[in-house]
């Protein structure tokens, strides 16, 4: 099949699973595509949002959707990293067996993962960037594709452990996750209060997901596309010449390289769902909030006068 073809097949699964999710997901659409462009290409995702806004119930839906195998874990302060990577047990026969752990799955929803100790934390931080485990000296291979949504309650900061930005750059995406509007909300509570079922179709694959992470990277970009993009970044960045004098009055420290990397890929993205066959720089624009607002360190300035990363990016993107 042609890129082209493969990239109109794309277009309209995508929308069908947009109708798929909303059967169970009312609003959230920006989230919703956001978690999609991570998976489609191979990046994970920071969830950011008060309890009781159906995080869990999203993943969820989409793995169903996806034909992925999900699993969640609820992190805690006395979580362990045998409690998630899995560990060696001994049989009947006194050989070592090793169990795996939840880890081991397509998709994992790791629940305020910042409410457990840095030592568990580096052990899923670990899976994701080298999609294998180190257990007992012996290393596991994880299932492709593979995808972690890590989710963070802003509100309760007691008895957390907050993610050293070394960490919080591995995630593609930090999505910030409202409220829904009164008629969404109206719309949630009609549905969940009744004793509605809905079955929900499977519309991808493992391979397939594997399928378009490969065809994403395939798209082309124009240079001046990538000049703009690595630019922008570099002007997140104090310390350079190049910084605008608002990023040097409130920022402490910008985005790396892996910035650039993920704002390509997900501008890749983002481009052939909407049908396209080339990113240009609205489709870098459109993701820049998601991909750098987790990588930009505020310093205390920006804090006293109530200025958000969102602002300070907002700010660059004019």
């Amino acid at each position: 099949m042609s890129d082209v073809k493969a990239v109109q097949d794309l277009v309209q699964k995508h929308h069908a699973l947009g109708k798929e999710i909303a059967k169970v997901i009312i609003g959230q659409e920006k989230v919703i595509e956001q978690i999609l462009l991570s998976i489609y290409t191979g990046g994970h995702s920071l969830l950011i949002g008060v309890p009781g806004l159906a995080k869990t119930l999203m993943v969820n839906t989409i793995a169903q959707t996806l034909g992925l195998d999900f699993k969640r874990i609820q992190f805690t302060p006395d979580l362990m990293p045998s409690d998630i990577l899995g560990s060696e047990v001994l049989d009947k026969d006194r050989n070592f067996q090793f169990i795996k752990g939840p880890v081991f799955a397509n998709i994992i929803l790791a629940d305020e993962i910042n409410r457990t100790p840095p030592k568990t934390q580096a052990a899923l931080l670990e899976a994701m960037q080298e999609r294998a485990v180190t257990v007992a000296g012996h290393r596991y291979k994880l299932e492709l594709p593979y995808f972690v949504l890590a989710t963070q309650n802003p509100i309760e900061q007691e008895g957390t452990y907050p993610l050293p930005e070394a960490q919080l750059d591995r995630f593609m995406f930090a999505i910030k996750l409202d409220y829904p509007s009164i008629e969404e909300e109206i719309q949630v509570v009609k549905s969940t209060t009744s004793d509605d079922s809905t079955i929900l179709n499977t519309l991808f694959s493992a391979d397939a997901i594997r399928e378009v992470q490969q065809l994403i990277r395939r798209i082309p970009i124009a240079d001046n596309v990538v000049d703009y993009t690595v630019r922008l970044v570099n002007k997140t960045r104090p310390n350079l010449e190049t910084a605008p004098d608002f990023i040097k009055d409130y920022v402490d420290w910008g985005a790396g390289p892996r910035a650039s990397q993920n704002l390509v890929l997900a501008a890749k993205a983002h481009c052939v769902i909407h049908g396209k066959y080339a990113p240009d720089i609205e489709d870098i624009q459109a993701v820049a909030h998601g991909i750098l607002r987790h990588r930009i360190l505020k310093n205390y300035k920006a804090e006293a006068e109530g200025i958000s990363e969102d602002d300070l990016i907002s700010e660059l993107l004019k």
